[in-house]
């Protein structure tokens, strides 16, 4: 958020806050600003929604740089979760099914959504049940990692599914 400072400021009248934190009360820039002026520092408008705007003595250049570092220590703490794609036809065979779900499973484990797509080609379609079993028993499967978020659902030709990672702690 971009803040006026010192002539950027064009409203008649402001509320003052000292760079001490102490309400200075309410007068017009041209004095506010004398007056962050004569304390060598600037006025910076941190309310422009308030009647009057309210406003602050202050460094300036030492204000952004803190708000700046807050912001790199609140994205540093952000988990950001992929959603990872796990493939299969209805015509899995068992080995290749249990290579899947370990990947899943893999995925889950660090906290990452998987989304399970079931591919349907040609005459496979009249058999979507298939697809709904296989779906059932992969879930079955991760259960011990991974909730379902999204049950099963068909999509053109394709059948899918979302995993989420458990809660911890549970």
């Amino acid at each position: 958020m971009d803040h006026q400072i010192n002539e950027e400021i064009r409203d008649r009248e402001v509320r003052l806050i000292s760079a001490e934190g102490e309400q200075l009360g309410v007068m017009s820039a041209e004095e506010a600003l004398a007056k962050a002026e004569e304390a060598g520092l600037d006025l910076v408008k941190l309310a422009p929604k308030a009647v009057p705007p309210v406003c602050r003595i202050m460094d300036y250049g030492k204000f952004k740089f803190e708000e700046e570092k807050k912001e790199k220590e609140a994205r540093k703490k952000q988990k950001v979760v992929d959603i990872k794609e796990v493939r299969m036809t209805p015509s899995i065979d068992v080995h290749d099914f249990n290579v899947k779900v370990n990947s899943a499973v893999k995925f889950l484990k660090s906290g990452d959504k998987v989304k399970v797509t079931v591919r349907f080609k040609g005459r496979e379609l009249a058999h979507t049940e298939i697809g709904t079993t296989l779906q059932a028993r992969f879930a079955e499967s991760c259960a011990e990692y991974g909730i379902v978020e999204k049950p099963a659902k068909l999509e053109g030709r394709q059948m899918i599914m979302f995993l989420a990672p458990k809660p911890a702690g549970k």
